[in-house]
């Protein structure tokens, strides 16, 4: 097996000099930026032939400017998201695909400690299994975001490491397309994690994560490995929570082991209590009427993955689905709040003095622990769960 490990000194190299490049050369002339950075390119080691050929013919892309400046915001609660995303047809793919490549599966979970059903998930929640890649130039939207001037210090050096991958054979400057952000294949990595974790699972000599689906999955385990995924560990698992439960301690961030909440009620649906020595915390998606999960350490590699609350737990229950977990039940949460009602409650949380972040209509983690402080503030179960009974009270 041969993986990108080879191109780590040229990596570091890039590195070092990327943040302070970055920072001074964004905007302005095109073409004094591309030879910037064919300039910091050669100089960390590319070829003056591999910078030449990666950025031929580079052109900004506006459709990527107009994507980065209209992002959706992510309002969907978890009983829409899940059901959509993890539907019977992509659970009954899934396991096929498992079966179908047993033994690139088995390779990751022995070498790198990540079991299928992990991996799968991702490849279903990104690309449906690599059928939708994104059709985005991926060398385009990367100088694109690179030479606007609002977040270079992140989108250089995934150009810098784009030339890498031309460097070693890895990608077809001129026809590789991605998402609009630079992510590529079939688990949509960005170059520089490509570079650092690549792995040349089907033997070809070359990390092609787009086209070459045991690339795909190995470089995906050696990255979740290199994100913190602790082995034979779980991640997630459902539970049923007592009606006193003290609520105020639910949420990420807790200080108990999966003991001690079991000692105060709460039953893993699965009768498995094996873990009750690791550190656990419960989440409430929807409220004390809705799902109910108890998360593990190895439930923090989905927050460094994608930071959505919603999108994590849809990805972290999808793999358990895949492992031969139970549908979850559904309960019967209460009704949330609109679009305009979520961003009056964030701005009166805001006035009264607690750090919502944006406000945007999202429930995020922010904003859940400001509804917690005030629901226990107010005699009310405080599960984070906005509903009008707690905006009418505020």
């Amino acid at each position: 097996m041969k993986t990108a490990s080879r191109l780590a000194l040229a990596l570091t190299a890039l590195l070092a000099t990327t943040s302070f490049a970055a920072a001074q050369q964004c905007g302005g002339d095109l073409g004094v930026f591309l030879d910037g950075v064919k300039a910091e390119a050669i100089a960390a080691g590319a070829s003056p032939e591999a910078a030449n050929a990666a950025l031929a013919g580079a052109k900004i892309d506006q459709k990527v400017l107009s994507r980065d400046r209209s992002q959706g915001v992510f309002k969907q609660t978890f009983l829409e998201f899940s059901q959509r995303t993890v539907s019977q047809s992509r659970l009954d793919i899934g396991r096929q695909k498992i079966k179908q490549y047993a033994e690139v599966f088995g390779r990751a979970e022995q070498e790198y400690g990540v079991p299928a059903g992990v991996i799968a998930a991702f490849w279903a929640m990104e690309t449906d299994f690599g059928a939708v890649q994104g059709d985005f130039n991926t060398r385009n939207a990367l100088l694109t975001l690179a030479h606007d001037c609002r977040r270079p210090e992140l989108f250089r050096p995934q150009l810098l490491n784009l030339i890498t991958m031309v460097q070693h054979g890895d990608l077809d400057p001129a026809t590789n397309t991605g998402a609009w952000a630079g992510e590529i294949g079939q688990v949509q990595m960005l170059p520089k994690d490509i570079v650092a974790f690549g792995v040349d699972g089907d033997g070809d000599g070359h990390v092609n994560v787009k086209k070459s689906s045991p690339d795909a999955i190995l470089t995906a385990a050696k990255f979740i490995e290199h994100l913190g995924f602790r082995r034979g560990e779980p991640w997630i698992q459902e539970v049923v929570v007592p009606d006193n439960l003290p609520w105020e301690k639910t949420g990420f961030g807790s200080s108990m082991t999966a003991g001690d909440w079991f000692a105060l009620g709460v039953k893993p649906r699965d009768g498995n209590t094996a873990s009750s020595a690791l550190p656990a915390s419960i989440v409430l998606p929807q409220g004390r009427k809705g799902p109910a999960f108890i998360t593990y350490p190895n439930f923090n590699i989905y927050l460094e993955w994608n930071q959505s609350f919603i999108y994590t737990t849809s990805a972290a229950y999808f793999a358990t689905r895949l492992m031969g977990a139970e549908p979850y039940q559904k309960g019967n949460p209460e009704p949330g709040l609109a679009d305009a009602e979520m961003k009056a409650l964030q701005t009166k949380l805001q006035a009264m003095g607690h750090d919502v972040g944006k406000i945007d209509g999202i429930l995020g983690s922010g904003t859940r622990i400001a509804i917690q402080k005030e629901q226990q503030r107010l005699g009310m179960p405080a599960d984070g769960w906005a509903t009008p009974a707690l905006l009418a009270a505020l």
